[in-house]
């Protein structure tokens, strides 16, 4: 097969999506050292994965499950024990009672800001270093 067409693909794929998600994969499988299952005419790895899925010289199945795969995310949970439990539940109590101690805090703090604001202008040049050493 000298040229490869999407229409020699879609007769093995007929979702033209999923051609495109299958071979992405198999170039992918490729460019890391994967088989090849024809010859590669010196072609690039989407071309010879288009060459491989018209000629079904490879187990479209196989690849779509390898994609699937690869896509997924997979997170390992560990079983919460009692202890763990315990653990977050305190945490939970103490963020809600500094969450608590935070909104009394913003208002009693509506005073303080007069003071920080004389406690800024009462600042002078003579205090202040220069920041590049020179005076």
């Amino acid at each position: 097969m000298a040229r490869v067409t999407v229409e020699d693909c879609v007769v093995k794929v007929p979702n033209r999506f999923d051609l495109v998600m299958l071979a992405a994969q198999r170039a992918r499988e490729l460019s890391v050292g994967g088989a090849l299952t024809v010859d590669r005419d010196n072609d690039k790895n989407p071309v010879v994965a288009l060459r491989e899925i018209a000629e079904t010289s490879i187990d479209i199945q196989k690849l779509q499950d390898s994609l699937i795969q690869g896509l997924q995310k997979h997170a390992d949970t560990d079983e919460i024990t009692e202890d763990d439990s315990a653990q977050m539940l305190e945490l939970e109590e103490s963020l809600l009672a500094a969450a608590a101690e935070g909104s009394l805090a913003e208002s009693a703090s509506s005073g303080d800001d007069e003071v920080e604001e004389v406690e800024e202008s009462s600042l002078t040049d003579e205090n202040v270093a220069p920041e590049d050493g020179h005076e």
